[in-house]
This record gives C-alpha cells, structure tokens and sequence, in this order.
C-alpha cells in the first residue's frame, strides 16, 4: 500500500514537472511568435503564406525528443525479457487521423493569424485574439464536458477584461496608409483565427479521450509533429499556388535587416512558433485546455510589454492595467485549482480513516 502510495505521488510529482516545462515552452512561443512575425513585416517581409509555412515547418525537431523517449522505453523493455518488442512510434491510425484533421485546421488558422498580424495594430490584434479564451470555454464546455468554478469564470472573466482594455488606445495604433478595406479585413482573419484556435484546444482534448490508446508524453509529442506535418503540407500547397518559394531570395535581398538575418529570422521563427505548439498540447495532457486558453490569454499583456521594450512602442496606461487584470486573472484560476485540490486530499483522507479497519488476528 505504501508501495503504490510512493508511485503515485512520484507520477503527481512528474506530471507537475511536465506541466511547468510545457508553460515554459507556452510563454516562449506565446510571447516570441508574433514579436518574431511582426519584425518580418516591420523590415519589408511580405510573404503571409510564408509566414504561416514558418509556424509549424519546423515539425522534424520533435523527432530528437521522441527518439530519446524510444531509447528510454527500449532500454527499460531490455531489463523485462518477456515484454513485446519496443515500437518506435505509439500512434494508432485513430489518433494519426485525428492529429492529421487537427493540423489540416491549424494551417488554415496559421494563415489567418499571419494575415491579420500583417494588417492591424498590435492593440486590435490582442483585443481580438482575446476572445479566444472566451471560445476555448465555449467549446471546452461542448466538446470535453469542462466543468467550472467560481474561480475559472472568475479568471475568464478578467483575462478576457485585461486584454479588452488594450483596445482603448487603438486609433493611436492604427497603421498609416492602410485602408479600411484592409484593415476591416485583417480584423475580420483574426477574429476567424481567435475563433478557431479557441476550437482546436478543445478538440485536441477530445482526440486525447477519444483516441483509444493511453496517451503518455511521447505520444503527445508524436501528435504535435503530425499535427504539424499536415499544417505544414497545407501552408506549403497556399506558398505554391501563391509562387512565394520562387520570391524567397528576392525577398531575403531586399529584407530591411540584411539577407543574412532574414534567414536566421525564419529559422528562429520557426523553432519559436515549434515551443508554442509543443506547450500548447503539452499543457492539455498535463491539465486541459482550458488551462492552455487561459496561459495564451495571460501572456498577451506581456507580450505587449516586450513590444514596448524591443520596438519602443507606446506604453499607455491602459497596458499597465491590462497587465494587472491579467495576472490577477491568473493567479484566480491557480489559487482554485489550489484549493479544489487541498478539498480533494482532505476528501480522500476522511474517507480513507472512515475505511472499517480489518482484524489482523482472527483468532
């Protein structure tokens, strides 16, 4: 009994481990993806299905994690003779498909995003890329049967406030020279981008219970890498029909920062973007995706905050107090789980010294 209580808390203990890693990598890309994008199009990058290609085609560096995890596995099957041979991929045709429709959606979403990232200011784009937090729940509801607390409504309802704020100094951010068609439809993409990320969370979870197989780590990185396959195939088929492979080198001359730095620029793009979508479904195994919503929501302050650093954008009070709701939306949501697991233990230990106790000696 002590045994299995010792392996339990070890697998609680991993699994806190795994879940701050995967925050890590969420804020990361959350907070160096756009600030990456936006200096393309700041220095003359023009290329949006391009930048949407940039987002996942970095997808064969999740395979250096998942080999190291097949090594593991194969090493441990050694010390067990009797175990079935050690495969290198985990995945099941009903989880492949279901990865593969998940990617397929997200390189439409990759589109849209880079699309509107490229038309409107970085106030609007917040504002309206909040309201993802506010589909994920929506949807986590419909999809995953997410329940709520007080707590949660609470951080979503702050989270969301903190980040609408940010569209109170829009008309001083409002790019110069575009016009309103453009920019109607740039805030259009991001609403559709905000709308359908905020329905892949979700969906992602439910591809989790739904995929008839027990989902470990290295599964879920072996779904990140297929999901990002098939986004990648989808935003190459929009580079080739727009022609933008044969523009690349022109491009890379003729970018603001030198041709030299345009090439690192894509490349770090693109390994920045990987973190963001190996955080992303991480932090679902982990908790759920509600949880990845609310992380995406809180880093868009921050996000800004570094905009003001790196490009010495404008830091009006409005981001200030964005900043704050935000945060104290997020330490709501945290100080809840908190307390719903503390209720939780209590629960368990009442009902454990409930238990009849069993003689021993039945003499």
């Amino acid at each position: 009994m002590a045994e299995m209580e010792t392996q339990t808390q070890s697998n609680a203990a991993m699994k806190r481990a795994l879940l701050l890693l995967n925050i890590l990598l969420l804020s990361i890309g959350n907070c160096g993806g756009p600030l990456v994008m936006r200096l393309y199009f700041l220095h003359g990058g023009k290329r949006i299905w391009l930048s949407s290609w940039l987002q996942t085609a970095a997808w064969p560096v999740i395979i250096i994690p998942i080999t190291i995890a097949y090594l593991h596995r194969r090493r441990s099957s050694t010390a067990q003779p009797s175990s079935s041979p050690t495969k290198f991929f985990l995945m099941k045709p009903p989880l492949f498909i279901a990865s593969a429709v998940v990617g397929i959606l997200s390189g439409f979403d990759d589109y849209v995003y880079a699309y509107g990232m490229a038309r409107l200011p970085v106030s609007t784009s917040a504002l309206i890329i909040a309201s993802q937090l506010a589909f994920t729940a929506g949807f986590a509801f419909l999809l995953v049967k997410q329940k709520f607390t007080s707590f949660s409504v609470n951080a979503i309802f702050l989270l969301t406030l903190g980040a609408a704020v940010l569209a109170l100094h829009t008309n001083n951010d409002r790019p110069n020279g575009e016009s309103n068609k453009e920019y109607v439809l740039g805030f259009l993409m991001t609403l559709i981008a905000a709308a359908l990320y905020g329905f892949i969370l979700p969906l992602v979870e439910l591809s989790y219970k739904k995929g008839k197989q027990e989902i470990s780590f290295a599964l879920v990185m072996e779904y990140q890498m297929v999901m990002c396959l098939f986004a990648t195939l989808f935003c190459t088929v929009g580079m080739l029909v727009n022609n933008d492979f044969k523009v690349i080198g022109r491009e890379a001359r003729e970018f603001g920062l030198g041709e030299g730095r345009y090439y690192v620029l894509a490349v770090g793009s693109a390994l920045i973007w990987q973190c963001f979508f190996l955080g992303a479904v991480g932090v679902i195994f982990c908790a759920s995706s509600l949880l990845s919503g609310i992380i995406i929501t809180v880093l868009l302050p921050v996000t800004e905050v570094l905009g003001v650093i790196f490009y010495h954008e404008k830091f009006q009070a409005e981001k200030g107090v964005s900043l704050v709701l935000s945060l104290w939306g997020f330490i709501s949501y945290f100080y809840g789980e908190i307390k719903e697991n503390n209720e939780k233990k209590k629960m368990k230990q009442t009902r454990e010294t409930e238990m009849p106790q069993v003689d021993s000696n039945p003499c």
